[in-house]
């Protein structure tokens, strides 16, 4: 067996992981998104010169990752994605085929066939009607097509693997991306609670993309262009603002609700951590407001610290990677 990789299957981002012949971890990160626009011959040599990374399937062509974001706002059209809500999108007739050749393009072909290849799912979420058995057969079958050894991996339990090291494996991992938020509480690398909430980065842009009048897209572009929710400068960016205090709060009640009807919850002998990653967490005061509205509650389990990882856009992929070397070695 070669050695392993590590995917994370993010709503907004895909990344991948793989230990380097020095011992150091490689990341490549890919948006994962597409645009189709008009095939033709001069569409597809300005697309080649401009180095755009596109793929024809059928008499269509699609143009994949950032750069099909960058165009879609150029165009004020809307960019598609081959997931939405933290699963692979029901509604988009493209999304398979599209999501092997990002895939693709963010992991390479394996280093022999039947490389291990740990990818991210997210846990059922609490709130909403649906599972990822779909969603995760679908990730497994695309990698199995390039042909990878497929293995799921929960995003929260990912971002323990990531950041909690020092912590013997123990605390709260918290993945934010666009689609769920995945929360995951761990002892000495043991999954204690695994869930999700279907409000995230999506569910902000679409209700500031509502009381604002704008698309989404706009809306995704001004939540990433620098905001900090401690100062917000105007009123799409105290939209901003708004909806992430609430988005917090209401994972931090999910966690404490999660706690306080667990049957078999581990007593942690001391206070532990929460470490959160993903791109939505990545924004200016993310950790202020969270530890803000944790003072707010009274939490079933002390807390020593709140943090972000690392690298918050790369914590799910590496965790995976980890967790597969830990298996491999």
């Amino acid at each position: 067996m070669g050695k392993v990789k590590g995917l994370d299957v993010g709503t907004m981002n895909l990344v991948g992981a793989e230990q380097g012949a020095d011992g150091k971890i490689k990341l490549k990160l890919m948006r994962h998104t597409f645009l189709d626009i008009e095939a033709n011959a001069f569409t597809k040599n300005m697309l080649k010169k401009q180095k755009v990374q596109y793929a024809e399937m059928g008499n269509k062509v699609y143009v994949l990752g950032d750069s099909a974001f960058e165009l879609a706002n150029i165009m004020n059209k809307t960019v598609r994605r081959p997931m939405q809500d933290g699963v692979m999108s029901p509604g988009e007739a493209d999304a398979v085929p599209i999501f092997g050749l990002l895939v693709e393009a963010v992991l390479g072909k394996p280093e022999e066939k039947g490389q291990l290849c740990y990818y991210s799912v997210p846990a059922d979420p609490v709130d909403a009607n649906f599972n990822i058995v779909y969603h995760s057969s679908v990730i497994a079958g695309a990698l199995k097509s390039l042909g990878y050894s497929p293995k799921p991996m929960n995003e929260g339990h990912a971002v323990v693997f990531a950041e909690l090291g020092d912590k013997d494996f123990t605390g709260i991992g918290i993945s934010g991306g666009g689609g769920m938020f995945n929360i995951c509480v761990a002892y000495k690398t043991i999954p204690a609670i695994s869930f999700a909430t279907s409000r995230a980065g999506d569910w902000i842009d679409k209700n500031v993309a509502h009381v604002l009048g704008i698309k989404v897209n706009r809306a995704t572009a001004i939540k990433e262009k620098g905001i900090n929710l401690n100062k917000p400068a105007n009123r799409e960016e105290e939209a901003v603002c708004i909806y992430y205090r609430n988005l917090i709060n209401y994972t931090l009640v999910n966690i404490k609700n999660k706690f306080e009807s667990a049957e078999q919850m581990p007593q942690f002998p001391e206070a532990i951590d929460i470490v959160c990653a993903g791109g939505s967490t990545m924004i200016k005061g993310f950790v202020d407001v969270f530890k803000e509205e944790l003072k707010k509650l009274t939490f079933p389990i002390e807390i020593n610290d709140v943090r972000l990882a690392d690298e918050p856009l790369y914590a799910t992929a590496r965790g995976c990677l980890l967790a597969g070397l830990s298996e491999v070695e």
